[in-house]
C-alpha cells in the first residue's frame, strides 16, 4: 500500500501543480469577467453579474471594432508572410543554396534582440515614411516578426517532401511549375497552413509593435486590453483577454492536426 502511495502521490501532486499553472490564470480571468464588485481583503467577489460583458459589447465599447481590426491586420500579415515564405522556403529546402543555414539564421534576427528598442527604432523610421498610425505600418512590422515562423515551418514542410515525387511528375511531361503546383505544394500544404496559423496568432496577440507603430490611430484588441488594465478596469481587461483566448485555442487545435511529426523533424535542417 505504501509503495502504491509513494508511486502515485508525487505524480498526482505534479499533475495538480501543472493544472493549476495552466488553468489557474484562465479561472482568474473568468472570475474577474463576472465580478461586479470585488474589494480587498475579500478573497472572492461580493457581487456577480454580466454588466461588464454588456458594456464591452456595446457599440461605444469598441471591443468588436477592435476585434475585427485585429483580425483584418492578422489576415493581411498572414497573406504577406505566405507570399514571401512559400517561394523562399521552397528555394531554401530544394535549391541547395550555399548559404542556406546563414539565410535561415538571418530570419531569426527579429527574435534575437529585445523587442522594445527594435520597435522604437522601427517607429522612428516609419514616421519618416508616414507609416506610423496606419494599418499598413502595423502589418509590415507584424510581418517582419511573423516571417520567423512562416519561413522556418514552411522550409521544413518542403524539406519533408521526397525529391523523387517531383521528378516523377517531370518525367511524365509536367513542367517545373506544374510539378510544383500539383505535387509539391499540396504535399506541403499542411505545414504551410500550420505556419499561417502561427503567424495569424502572433499578429492577433501582438501588443508592443502595435503600440509603438499603430497607436493611437490603429486600436487593436491587445491595445484595448492594455488601456483597460492600465485604467484599473480589470473586468473589461479580463473579458478582452478571454476574447483573445478563444481564437488562440481554436487555431492551436488546428496546428496539432496539420503539423506532422516528419515536418517537425525537418525544422532547421
Amino acid at each position: 500500500m505504501r509503495t502504491g502511495i509513494a508511486w502515485w502521490l508525487p505524480r498526482a501532486l505534479l499533475l495538480a501543480a501543472f493544472a493549476f499553472f495552466i488553468f489557474g490564470p484562465v479561472a482568474n480571468l473568468l472570475l474577474w469577467s463576472v465580478a461586479e464588485a470585488w474589494f480587498w481583503p475579500n478573497r472572492l467577489p461580493s457581487q456577480y453579474g454580466f454588466r461588464f460583458w454588456e458594456r464591452v459589447f456595446r457599440p461605444e465599447g469598441q471591443a468588436m471594432e477592435s476585434l475585427w481590426l485585429s483580425i483584418w491586420i492578422a489576415s493581411l500579415t498572414t497573406l504577406l508572410c505566405l507570399a514571401v515564405s512559400i517561394p523562399a522556403a521552397w528555394a531554401l529546402a530544394k535549391a541547395k543554396l550555399r548559404w542556406r543555414a546563414l539565410i535561415l539564421l538571418l530570419f531569426l534576427l527579429p527574435q534575437a534582440f529585445p523587442n522594445l528598442p527594435v520597435y522604437i527604432n522601427i517607429a522612428r523610421i516609419f514616421f519618416t515614411f508616414d507609416l506610423n498610425g496606419t494599418v499598413l505600418g502595423v502589418v509590415l512590422v507584424h510581418a517582419a516578426h511573423g516571417l520567423v515562423y512562416s519561413i522556418w515551418i514552411a522550409t521544413a514542410a518542403f524539406a519533408a517532401i521526397e525529391d523523387d515525387l517531383e521528378l516523377a511528375a517531370r518525367n511524365i511531361g509536367a513542367s517545373a511549375l506544374t510539378a510544383f503546383r500539383t505535387v509539391t505544394l499540396p504535399l506541403a500544404a499542411p505545414g504551410i497552413a500550420a505556419s499561417a496559423i502561427f503567424v495569424f496568432l502572433e499578429s492577433l496577440d501582438e501588443f508592443t509593435a502595435s503600440y509603438f507603430v499603430g497607436a493611437p490611430e490603429v486600436r487593436t484588441l491587445p491595445l484595448l486590453l492594455f488601456s483597460a488594465a492600465a485604467g484599473g478596469n480589470m473586468q473589461v481587461a479580463a473579458i478582452t483577454a478571454l476574447i483573445l483566448l478563444v481564437p488562440s485555442i481554436a487555431f492551436m487545435l488546428l496546428v496539432e492536426r496539420f503539423l506532422r511529426a516528419e515536418v517537425l523533424a525537418r525544422v532547421g535542417k
